[in-house]
């Protein structure tokens, strides 16, 4: 069942809310069953789709997802499309449909949808730096703001942890990785190494969150970009970040730590 949302010029960012899957696949693989994609329209000029490694066409969880749309000076229409099974009654997809201040810029499509979750929660972000244990590179440090690892380059994530630098003792962070075989690794306090060194396994996924106690005060929301799935997410607080393609090794993650303001 397909819905078509017409968009104004500049950039948008839709919220996409599908039906929950209630019914694994034999291979318990997350199958994607939402598809967006540009619908025709007058204009010579064809908008940009963006939330993918790449652009064009995407695909995302029947759950729904966000997706960050570059449209013309003319407008432009996409369709979003919900699939099931054969014998199952399906419901079109809710679309949410917010514009972006400086829509024409340039812009790292990706950091925007993550962005784009979180513009209501008032507070600042909790800077940090992440130790990843990296394919054929080793031990690397980075400053945890945008991108983190060699996105784009087919290097598998192997470990990972997560130091604040302020804000969170490096205890109240906490995060876990998801391995071959179906493998969860407990949830690990920061800034352990989560995962493992030279054994050459990849991580398949992960998910981030503060300590049980702080959760009314801070909002984690992060993504990851998979060899073959492309970008993954947002996700938020503790929910797993995992390909929609079964044993696609993870490449690089963006996080925020969000500390909340008093209202």
């Amino acid at each position: 069942m397909a819905s078509v949302v017409t968009l104004e010029p500049g950039l948008n960012v839709l919220e996409i809310t599908g039906a929950p899957i209630t019914t694994p696949s034999d291979d318990d693989t997350a199958i994607p069953l939402i598809r967006v994609s540009e619908w025709p329209s007058p204009g010579s000029e064809r908008l940009t789709i963006l939330s993918q490694t790449g652009v064009g066409d995407v695909w995302i969880e029947r759950s729904g997802g966000v997706v960050v749309v570059r449209t013309p000076a003319g407008g432009g229409r996409v369709a979003v499309t919900v699939f099931g099974a054969a014998d199952e009654a399906v419901r079109p997809a809710t679309v949410a449909v917010r514009r972006l201040a400086g829509g024409e810029a340039r812009v790292d499509p990706a950091q925007a949808a993550l962005s784009a979750l979180a513009p209501e929660i008032a507070g600042r972000d909790v800077a940090v730096e992440i130790l990843m244990h990296i394919e054929r590179e080793g031990d690397r440090q980075f400053p945890g703001q945008g991108w983190v690892g060699p996105r784009g380059q087919k290097r598998r994530v192997e470990a990972f942890g997560i130091r604040p630098l302020g804000g969170l003792w490096p205890r109240d962070i906490h995060y876990k990785a998801l391995q071959p075989g179906g493998v969860e690794t407990p949830w690990t306090p920061g800034p352990q190494l989560c995962g493992t060194r030279g054994r050459g396994m990849p991580l398949l996924g992960f998910a981030i969150r503060v300590a049980p106690h702080l959760q009314t005060k801070f909002d984690v929301i992060y993504q990851g970009a998979f060899f073959n799935s492309g970008i993954v997410g947002p996700i938020r607080n503790g929910e797993p970040c995992r390909p929609p393609t079964s044993g696609d090794p993870l490449e690089a993650m963006s996080i925020r730590i969000i500390e909340r303001t008093s209202e």
